[in-house]
């Protein structure tokens, strides 16, 4: 299939923000005409951020000051899918969260049982507020049987100043002391994709996950019976393609020029 028929046949893209939408605080060129585009033909379109650091609200304020607005329904993170995971398979349990303040006040709002003492479940996120005390009675509760979950698998976060430790690799430190590894459940796996299906109800082969890393956005498609869009306005370099175990169902240079094969059809 080429990249036209591909667009032309897809109702429902799951867009990446940081490395696909914007760059740090600066509004990629050609995004907003891509969201122009979307609706004109009548498609949709959702964000979906793993970082799950920052609640919906705060995504949807940042998006605003970049002439963005959107719905609380078109925004969704790893931490939202957490939610869900936890209401369907450990209902009414403790959770122990390592994570911000706008996470631990989203888990609240969405009725998460949250402790400090024994969990039943030790839940990790991009925790920017991480303390060592918060990682040692992490590792204690589950060398005590609790439940090892986590928002999402990245290692690193992209700052302006370089990369900093991500889920993935304060979770990597907590596997290396109990010899327990996580349940994930952001991008690429399929909880995030079933969230998705169940939220919108487009069938997954009309849905296209659009972003700029291999191993996450476009995996989540390929790997889940969607499609995986990657865009080279970030992470991921067109030399890295040919090395990686994941293959893209279309690249693009980014959303300006998805923009305009947009509107030719």
């Amino acid at each position: 299939m080429d990249k036209r028929e591909l667009l032309s046949q897809t109702k429902l893209f799951v867009l990446d923000l940081d490395g696909t939408f914007y760059l740090g605080s600066q509004i990629l060129d050609g995004s907003l005409e891509f969201l122009h585009q979307t609706e004109r033909l009548g498609k949709q379109f959702v964000f979906f951020t793993n970082n799950s650091s920052r609640s919906s609200k705060s995504y949807m304020d940042k998006l605003a000051a970049m002439g963005c607005r959107i719905t609380r329904e078109q925004i969704l993170t790893s931490g939202d899918v957490m939610i869900e995971y936890l209401k369907r398979f450990h209902a009414g349990e403790r959770v122990y969260l390592l994570g911000t303040p706008d996470l631990e006040e989203n888990f609240r709002e969405n009725g998460i049982r949250l402790t400090e003492t024994m969990p039943d479940v030790v839940v990790v996120g991009f925790d920017l507020t991480l303390t060592y005390e918060k990682l040692e009675r992490a590792c204690t509760y589950i060398r005590n049987k609790a439940a090892f979950l986590a928002t999402h698998l990245d290692i690193n976060c992209p700052t302006a100043g370089g990369f900093i430790p991500d889920c993935g690799a304060m979770c990597a430190a907590i596997a290396l002391s109990t010899g327990k590894k996580p349940k994930y459940v952001g991008k690429p796996f399929p909880e995030t994709v079933d969230m998705i299906l169940a939220r919108t109800g487009v069938p997954r082969e009309r849905i296209s996950f659009v972003g700029d890393r291999l191993y996450t956005d476009v995996k989540t498609g390929v790997a889940n019976g969607a499609r995986g869009i990657l865009v080279l306005s970030g992470e991921t370099k067109a030399e890295d393609i040919a090395s990686s175990e994941t293959q893209p169902d279309a690249v693009f240079a980014g959303l300006g020029e998805m923009a305009e094969a947009l509107s030719a059809l």
